[in-house]
């Protein structure tokens, strides 16, 4: 059995770069082992937006809507600086149109998400990763990974056979088969030990109903930890428990106890659940945020969960798991190409990966070191923010979010899977970030390059791993390339905010009409971000005209209506 990548684990990470590296390249020899038989249930249902650009690529994306999963507008929360609930939506739910079902990727439904059912959406990736031509192997354990020095050189199965490839991917979610037999370490970056308790309920009521199958996941704070409440079709839910371990262990209750007493607690799920039955298949697991030390290895890679976890809170688990299976699978496509440095193209994928997980882990931190409602575990939460060195004072706040830098190379503007002007609306209902705009308060802005060093990047499309180039300066980058070309020439060629704002409307005329407004205000976002991440110094000219940005009720953030 000798392959040109051989996938361990069946799960979204390991279905999306197997299906990926056979579409892009047709003779490619590839296999997946999953040591389990789907269908089987798995946590980690509550998708972002950014995967419905994935699942397109894959050709997998009508068999999951056809599959009739709630459409996320986005979730409705208790968390934060007060207990009154609030809204994060994708898009403002009064302007989602209704549809027929199934729909098409496209217009509003490439920003909204799904809300899926785990046993049977990771069976439709893995099914089709086999239409399109994977070998798939079910109830197929990995039982030795064969190894000299940092080279895999081959893998014992439970079936008896032995298996050879160019490339290994360990796709094995929390297990890390490979990264275990490696030697490669992990950190703990994050002070954040949660445990995770759940069952899955039948006949629950959706506490909200938008158009035709929207809805908003539930995410509600207890004085001790919080729950989610996910519904996963017309007739199943997924309600879970997070507790920190401490709190866990000195309530000294049995983990179902302690469930079914939260779920009791909180009057919206528990009303939401008069007529509801649970499956009672409870279960429980820790999800400790963890990095990897390394990504990748001579012939091996890890992708997924095996190379890092973040709190689950956020909802980026999958969002993690497909966007590292796509680029582990375009990373080994260029290296069977032998164009670019192989040693190279690691290293590129590496920092990728690991920044990923890392700002989804600093995100998290904030996140629970900003909810005043954990009012039984203050000094948990206190801790959290001690050990990550975070002041909550407002500016403080923003600059620590900021350490990271708010631009990534793949042009996207934000921290922790939000974007930047996202960031700033959630900060009204947390820890009461800025929100006044850096552009109101000045009119005057320099590019600042000083000290900044040019160097390639990588850039992932359509298969290809192709050299990009940025500026990288204390952990902080500037992608020369998007909005951000677009930026830098009118930065070069004006200083005063009005003269910029010329320069970007001339460059924003270029492009189809209907897209303009959306294009002029991602430069503006992306220049607030430059501003906050050093790339621009600003001040202020009393003479020169200063500006008010509008903001429009279609906001992302806000009092929930329901």
């Amino acid at each position: 059995m000798d392959y040109d990548a051989v996938i361990i684990g069946g799960g979204p990470a390991g279905a999306t770069a197997g299906t990926l590296l056979k579409k892009y390249c047709p003779e490619f020899k590839v296999a997946i082992f999953e040591k389990e038989q789907f269908p089987r249930d798995h946590i980690g249902e509550s998708q972002l937006p950014a995967i419905s650009a994935i699942l397109d690529e894959m050709g997998v994306w009508n068999k999951v809507e056809a599959a009739n999963f709630p459409i996320k507008i986005g979730s409705t929360n208790r968390w934060g600086k007060n207990p009154e609930l609030w809204d994060l939506e994708f898009i403002p739910s009064e302007k989602f149109v209704d549809q027929p079902r199934p729909g098409r990727y496209e217009g509003q439904r490439r920003y909204t998400a799904f809300q899926v059912d785990r046993s049977i959406y990771d069976k439709i990736l893995l099914d089709h990763a086999e239409t399109v031509g994977v070998e798939v192997h079910q109830k197929t354990a990995v039982r030795t990974v064969l190894r000299e020095g940092d080279r895999v050189k081959g893998l014992e199965l439970s079936s008896g056979h032995h298996v050879t490839a160019k490339h290994y991917v360990d796709a094995s979610g929390h297990l890390g088969v490979l990264r275990r037999a490696m030697g490669v370490n992990c950190e703990y970056p994050s002070s954040l030990k949660n445990i995770a308790l759940w069952d899955y309920w039948q006949n629950a009521d959706w506490a909200v109903k938008i158009g035709v199958g929207g809805t908003r996941i539930q995410v509600m704070s207890l004085g001790y930890g919080w729950l989610w409440f996910i519904p996963l079709g017309p007739t199943r839910t997924s309600i879970g428990l997070v507790v920190p371990v401490d709190y866990y262990k000195q309530r000294g209750l049995r983990p179902e106890q302690l469930y079914m007493e939260a779920v009791g607690q909180e009057d919206r799920i528990a009303n939401l659940l008069t007529s509801a039955t649970r499956e009672n298949k409870f279960e429980t697991t820790t999800d400790w945020s963890f990095i990897s030390e390394r990504q990748s290895g001579e012939n091996w890679f890890l992708a997924g969960e095996s190379g890092g976890f973040a709190d689950p809170v956020l909802s980026a688990g999958m969002t993690m798991a497909h966007a590292s299976g796509r680029e582990v699978a375009f990373t080994i496509l260029e290296m069977n190409k032998g164009e670019l440095d192989q040693d190279w193209l690691r290293k590129r994928y590496d920092e990728r990966q690991t920044q990923r997980v890392w700002s989804h882990i600093r995100f998290a931190d904030f996140w629970y070191t900003a909810n005043a409602q954990f009012v039984d575990i203050k000094n948990h939460v206190k801790e959290i923010a001690q050990d990550s060195g975070l002041d909550l004072s407002p500016e403080n706040a923003w600059r620590w979010l900021a350490q990271g830098g708010f631009i990534d190379e793949d042009l996207r503007v934000g921290v922790g899977g939000f974007s930047f002007f996202l960031v700033k609306e959630l900060g009204g209902f947390l820890a009461d970030l800025p929100q006044e705009s850096t552009l109101e308060r000045f009119n005057v802005f320099k590019l600042n390059l000083e000290g900044a060093t040019y160097r390639s990047g990588a850039k992932f499309h359509e298969g290809r791993v192709t050299e990009s180039h940025c500026y990288v300066r204390e952990g902080h980058r500037l992608p020369v390339d998007g909005r951000f070309d677009v930026l830098v020439n009118a930065l070069q060629k004006a200083t005063s905010l009005d003269r910029i704002v010329v320069e970007l409307r001339c460059a924003v005329e270029r492009a189809e009409p209907s897209s303009r407004a959306r294009i002029f205000s991602g430069l503006i976002e992306g220049l607030e971000a430059m501003i906050d991440d050093g790339w621009v110094e600003a001040s202020l000219d009393p003479a020169l005209p200063r500006f008010k940005m509008t903001r429009g009720e279609d906001r992302s953030v806000r009092l929930n209506r329901d």
